[in-house]
């Protein structure tokens, strides 16, 4: 950076009650105030003074990562929440505290959800609306497997983007249905109420008549005629999933449900409290939403680019 170019100069001083907000921006109210050596990212920060107000900031004010002091870590933890690994495998692996950890996942979670909102408001004003989409849900569960969790998520099949997803609790079934009432009481229901907010979420990028393709569950299309008249539910046998190995034995053949499945597996490969057999657990269902996505923006940016 040349400290002496005026193309680096803000636009505007920083505060907000400053009186040049109400001047004419080409009035030239700041200069520069010299650079100081931020030791957390190793990097020279420049500072400007504005003569209005007589006070001074830098660039640094404009990052969200203002005042941390391990800045470094961000994208190492965002990765590797990504890529299956524990808070508590991450803490030995970049040789910090698992509370620094978790102080970083839930700032990289609150940055993920604005992230994801930015690449909606993105395809709004591309104007790409979509015809065609894939609903879902998968289950997991909280400390218990009596204690089920529903995770509704919406996938564009021609690029396996993931446009929507949601975490909420949902009553236990089968077997466990008794022993979950008798340990932990009845369980509330919100599968109907996480479904809405994840249609919600993709209505500014579905056409009027969009078509929303689900497999045969029968409460799929209740859902999505409560949320909207104009949409099209359409539904389909799902394949089941084949071993992998197998080579040429595997059998299904085409799956009209391929990307929503594909990506369902790629979360479960991808997210550490998701994985089949494992010893970590969701404790908290909005601690899972935060995961669900910080892992929704590496699978748009990074696995499906």
């Amino acid at each position: 950076m040349h400290l002496n170019s005026s193309a680096r100069l803000p636009t505007q001083c920083f505060y907000s009650d400053c009186p040049s907000f109400s001047r004419d921006s080409s009035f030239v109210h700041l200069v520069r105030k010299g650079v100081f050596f931020r030791s957390s990212d190793s990097k020279y920060i420049a500072r400007f003074q504005c003569k209005i107000c007589n006070r001074s900031f830098s660039t640094a004010r404009y990052s969200s990562c203002f005042l941390q002091k391990r800045r470094r870590l961000n994208d190492p933890i965002r990765e590797h929440l990504a890529q299956g690994m524990t808070q508590r495998q991450i803490a030995r692996v970049l040789k910090t505290s698992r509370k620094t950890v978790e102080r970083k996942f839930r700032f990289l979670a609150a940055q993920a959800r604005l992230t994801h909102q930015q690449f909606l408001q993105a395809l709004v004003r591309s104007n790409n609306k979509f015809d065609l989409i894939q609903f879902d849900e998968m289950e997991t569960f909280e400390r218990s497997k009596c204690l089920p969790v529903s995770i509704p998520l919406i996938v564009e099949p021609k690029t396996r983007k993931i446009l929507a997803i949601g975490a909420c609790s949902m009553p236990a079934k089968g077997l466990l249905a008794a022993i979950s009432v008798k340990k932990y009481g009845p369980r509330r229901d919100e599968r109907v109420e996480c479904a809405q907010r994840v249609f919600k979420q993709v209505d500014p990028v579905l056409a009027p008549a969009a078509c929303i393709f689900t497999d045969q569950n029968p409460k799929y299309p209740a859902w999505i005629n409560t949320h909207s008249s104009t949409l099209i539910s359409a539904t389909t046998k799902g394949r089941r999933g084949c071993v992998v190995g197998q080579g040429e034995l595997k059998g299904g053949g085409f799956d009209p449900l391929f990307s929503l499945n594909h990506s369902c597996a790629m979360i479960r490969a991808h997210v550490s409290r998701l994985f089949r057999r494992t010893w970590n657990t969701t404790k908290q269902i909005d601690r899972l939403e935060d995961h669900l996505y910080i892992y929704l923006n590496y699978h748009n940016q990074v696995l499906t680019r």
